[in-house]
């Protein structure tokens, strides 16, 4: 369970929480959900999404339920050190697609006292870490992993599956390009799309 850091007024350093998991988890509603109860204490919150991210809005975050806060889409992290001073709160999802600068400067936008909550995916489709989110785990104070429902085991998920042949390592989609899987579901999954794959180019030999 995420408990709120109590504010300590003589440390004068903020902290970093990352929300994580697969697919279909919660992770931006969870998002979602603090920076809104930091805006209704007065706080003074931005939030930031990578600019390929265009699913559902420019401007907005949005959950797949369709709760939505706005947002500042940027093209590289370190747009969002320039445009963060000042704030009390720093959100930011969808932080897998991010380079590896976001660790940097979410530890220095820590250490200048602000709180910055990051989601993403922990894993990317081949079930490996996803750029610079094992890093952002590893420094940040707080690390909440939330689980998506398996939809062929009714299980809880922590894997993103592919259902395309694509092999891109970024490919934004929905319920129809990705599946949230158990391990085992996962494993079975990847297996049998191995062996199609590989039944596939015996055909065209």
């Amino acid at each position: 369970m995420f408990l709120e850091n109590t504010v300590n007024h003589k440390e004068q350093f903020g902290w970093i929480e990352v929300i994580c998991g697969s697919m279909f988890s919660g992770k931006t509603e969870e998002l979602i959900r603090r920076l809104k109860r930091a805006q209704f204490a007065k706080q003074k919150v931005e939030i930031f999404k990578p600019a390929i991210d265009t699913r559902y809005h420019d401007e907005l975050v949005v959950s797949h339920d369709a709760n939505q806060i706005r947002s500042t889409p940027v093209p590289a992290a370190a747009n969002i050190a320039i445009l963060a001073q000042g704030c009390d709160v720093v959100g930011i999802d969808e932080a897998q697609f991010f380079d590896d600068e976001i660790v940097k400067i979410c530890n220095d936008l820590a250490n200048q006292g602000i709180r910055v909550i990051v989601a993403g995916l922990d894993m990317d489709f081949k079930g490996n870490p996803f750029g610079p989110m094992p890093a952002l785990m590893a420094t940040a104070e707080y690390v909440t992993k939330v689980h998506a429902v398996c939809t062929r085991t009714g299980n809880l998920a922590n894997y993103s599956f592919r259902k395309t042949n694509n092999e891109k390592l970024v490919m934004l989609g929905e319920t129809e390009e990705y599946e949230p899987l158990s391990r085992a579901s996962y494993f079975y999954a990847m297996k049998e799309s191995h062996e199609n794959h590989e039944t596939s180019k015996n055909k065209t030999r």
